[in-house]
Formats: C-alpha cells, structure tokens, sequence
C-alpha cells in the first residue's frame, strides 16, 4: 500500500482502540446497571457493536502488520505500475488522472483506483503513448495513456 493509505489504516485503528473501543465498553457497563440481560436492547446492541470493533481491530492490524509501504516518489520507468498515477485521454480527448492504489486505499472522487480495477488491471504495465481497452459494467472504454507521474 502506498505511505498515505498506511497512514490513514493506522488513524482508523487508533480511533477504534482509543475511541470508539472505550466508548463501547463504557455502553455496555451502563447498560449492565439497567439489571436484567436477557431482555436488555441496549446491552445486547452494545455488545454487537463491541464484537464489530474488535473485529475491525483485528482486521486492520492484521493488514498494516503484513503491509508493505511503497512511497512513489522512489520509484521510476517508464511503466505504469503500482503507486503510478496515470493520466489518460479518453475516446473525446477528455483528461482523467488516476492513481493506482490498494483495496483499502479506493476513493475514486479522489482518482485513486484499485490495482485490481478493471481500468487499474488494464494500466499495469502499459508506457506513455499505449491505447488501453477498458471493459466496465457500462461497456468498453478506450483511453492513451498520455503521462505516467511517481509523486
């Protein structure tokens, strides 16, 4: 993943442990003090919500602990490859401009795609110049690839 999405994983797996995971705990202790369990919505809510932080938790030290960090700017050539962003003509000489990240990292408001994007897929490994095919839901797309940026 690149160095950004590592960052914003570790602010989501902070906020869990040290917010939202406080939060929960506090829940369920007052919701204890209401007395009987068996019938108590707020107890048994807070404790779902308690099993989905955890989980999450889990979820995302798993993926920073097995992660690798690529920071763009060290990397070069003459392909698109991961960490790249692309920017492309389209069929009406329109400009779009992605970065191809990781699952975790997608905002395509942002223009960052998945590397396994079917527009991501179709980069990888293409130069300056190389016309991409680009079957999506809505049909085939093509593009050139007109500039390829390490920042």
């Amino acid at each position: 993943m690149t160095a950004e999405g590592h960052q914003r994983l570790e602010a989501v797996l902070k906020d869990l442990k040290h917010h939202q995971r406080p939060a929960v705990i506090k829940a369920i202790e007052e919701a204890r003090a209401h007395g009987d369990l068996s019938e108590n919505a707020e107890y048994h809510a807070a404790k779902e919500q308690q099993g989905f932080i955890e989980s999450r938790i889990n979820d995302l030290e798993g993926k920073i602990s097995r992660s690798e960090v690529i920071d763009p700017k060290e990397l070069s050539g003459e392909n698109v490859v991961f960490a790249a962003t692309v920017s492309m003509a389209d069929e009406d000489d329109k400009i779009v401009k992605y970065q191809i990240v990781g699952v975790d990292e997608v905002d395509v408001t942002a223009g960052k795609i998945s590397y396994i994007s079917p527009i991501g897929r179709a980069l990888i490994g293409r130069k300056i110049g190389d016309e991409v095919e680009v079957k999506t839901p809505r049909g085939e797309t093509y593009y050139e690839i007109t500039e390829i940026q390490f920042v």
